[in-house]
């Protein structure tokens, strides 16, 4: 219960941190476009929103982590006899955790470097790049804890009967239909 309290926290906390990001990149573009349609175009919107999207996308991505809501391939994961879809599991979960553990400390030793030069902005001068840049440790910190959050119950669906697709589940949800469990797991395995 107090993993589900602490889950539903940290997307409480993405979600909020992306509406503010959505936010803060419409007003940006929309004033870009009006001072570029008065002729008083401003020098630096095109590299600030360019940077909001990259934050955008990092912060999306740890969101959808949680969510489980990334490609994945359930119906082929789901044909296979359940050890051997733990085992997959495992070790999709591993490769995942491994790539983005060194994503974080690859983007911290660019920040390291971007430090040492007291690089900045191009159009803003004042704006130091280490700051720009940390969406990418930050990001890649937030989708391990997303994974961490939502490993258990990944495991206990792969030690069940198999995943079932997060959008069709919500589109179901959305119009009332029951959702299945999974449509494809071997006959003996399902709930």
């Amino acid at each position: 219960m107090k993993l589900q309290r602490l889950r539903a926290g940290f997307e409480r906390l993405l979600e909020w941190i992306i509406i503010a990001l959505v936010l803060a990149l419409t007003v940006l573009v929309c004033l870009g476009a009006l001072f570029r349609y008065i002729g008083a175009a401003l020098s630096w919107y095109d590299e600030l929103a360019s940077i909001g999207l990259v934050w955008l996308t990092y912060y999306g991505s740890a969101l959808a982590a949680l969510k489980g809501a990334h490609i994945g391939v359930a119906g082929l994961v789901n044909i296979m006899p359940r050890n051997l879809r733990v085992a997959v599991t495992i070790f999709s979960e591993a490769c995942v955790f491994a790539f983005f553990i060194l994503l974080a400390w690859t983007g911290l030793q660019v920040l390291d470097v971007l430090g040492i030069g007291n690089d900045t902005m191009v159009s803003l001068d004042w704006v130091p790049l280490r700051l720009t840049q940390s969406a990418v440790p930050v990001g890649a910190v937030l989708f391990i804890i997303a994974e961490a959050l939502r490993l258990p119950k990944t495991l206990a669906d792969a030690r069940a009967s198999g995943f079932v697709d997060v959008e069709i589940a919500q589109a179901l949800e959305e119009v009332g239909a029951p959702v299945p469990e999974t449509e494809l797991a071997p006959r003996g395995e399902r709930r």
